[in-house]
């Protein structure tokens, strides 16, 4: 039999030095590969090939760098979401904590929900339920005030499942997703359900993604001049809601160019998919994370209370969107 070791014999090159090639050479690959903790499934081919496509000149897909704009939603696209939105776990921290404040909430839903530990009730309280929670908790105090809060939060708070802070529960193979298509020209965005101002003092650190490229729901402000000092207070009123068919819409004001890609992970997502792929040339690229790990992370889809991708799912079928399979296309979940 002829091995490696007869040609290194024959060569009179040492083995040692062999050994240490091949694994300069397999070294160098795994940095040439963008997206080292994809599997080399369907999901990860369609990137490449889109990205390829679209910044080769002379392709008849070619697209110039400033139109190339890829929108990505965050809670459980970009981060996790079970067992509840993370702003939510914020938000009920935020009652805990103001509690003594309002004796009143021991009688009053959802707060009186959240005081006894009865989540079942706290969801069955609907969108109004958290938003009353969040009009409470998010409100009566400076911009500046409650970027403090948040990051004082984050500092702190840990997942009662990983015990890691929520800012390391974010998803490997998407963050390397987002450094391969900047280094490919592409400026991406953030489009969230989220409250904007609960994102934009992380997101530059965690994804590489500015606080101006962030757009998500917010809540109203007023300017008030507070000990000869301009500030902006947060006020506890509706501004505008960044879900659903107010994606678009949110996309259209504070970008001013649709989108080339999208990636989402619930019918929340629908619309924003469609606002970007369903518009003809140039090429387009719409992808839904779907959550098939249990063992890693969560398995979840037409029946959950947080992340249900149902319509959008089926949407996927017809329109031609890539679903990534959590479990088999992603070789890791976290960054360990």
């Amino acid at each position: 039999m002829f091995t490696v070791r007869h040609l290194v014999s024959s060569a009179r090159v040492p083995i040692s030095v062999v050994i240490g090639a091949f694994f300069l050479a397999a070294s160098a690959y795994a940095q040439s590969d963008p997206l080292p903790s994809w599997n080399d499934t369907a999901p990860k081919a369609a990137i490449v090939a889109f990205v390829e496509k679209v910044t080769k000149q002379g392709s008849p897909d070619f697209v110039p760098e400033p139109e190339r704009i890829a929108v990505f939603d965050n809670d459980g696209t970009l981060w996790i979401e079970h067992p509840m939105y993370t702003q939510l776990a914020f938000a009920i921290d935020r009652v805990r904590t103001l509690a003594p404040q309002h004796p009143e909430w021991k009688n009053v839903q959802p707060f009186k929900a959240v005081l006894e530990g009865d989540m079942k009730t706290l969801a069955a309280s609907g969108e109004k339920g958290l938003l009353d929670l969040v009009m409470v908790t998010h409100a009566g105090m400076t911009t500046e005030d409650f970027q403090k809060v948040v990051t004082d939060w984050l500092s702190t708070a840990r997942d009662p499942r990983f015990k890691r802070p929520y800012t390391e529960l974010v998803y490997q193979p998407m963050v390397e997703l987002l450094s391969y298509l900047r280094a490919n020209g592409f400026k991406t965005f953030i489009v969230s359900g989220g409250g904007v101002e609960f994102m934009r003092p992380w997101t530059e650190k965690v994804y590489g993604v500015p606080p101006e490229q962030v757009i998500g729901s917010s809540i109203k402000t007023e300017f008030k001049m507070q000990d000869d000092t301009p500030t902006l207070h947060r006020l506890p009123e509706v501004n505008f809601i960044d879900d659903k068919a107010g994606k678009p819409v949110g996309i259209n004001q504070e970008i001013g160019r649709r989108p080339i890609a999208a990636f989402g992970n619930s019918d929340g997502d629908l619309e924003m998919l469609q606002w970007t792929t369903m518009a003809g040339a140039p090429a387009r690229l719409g992808m839904l994370v779907h959550h098939t790990d249990a063992g890693r992370e969560y398995a979840y889809d037409r029946k959950t209370e947080f992340g249900r991708l149902d319509k959008a799912l089926d949407a996927a079928a017809i329109t031609g969107w890539t679903v990534i399979d959590m479990k088999a296309d992603w070789k890791q979940i976290f960054k360990n």
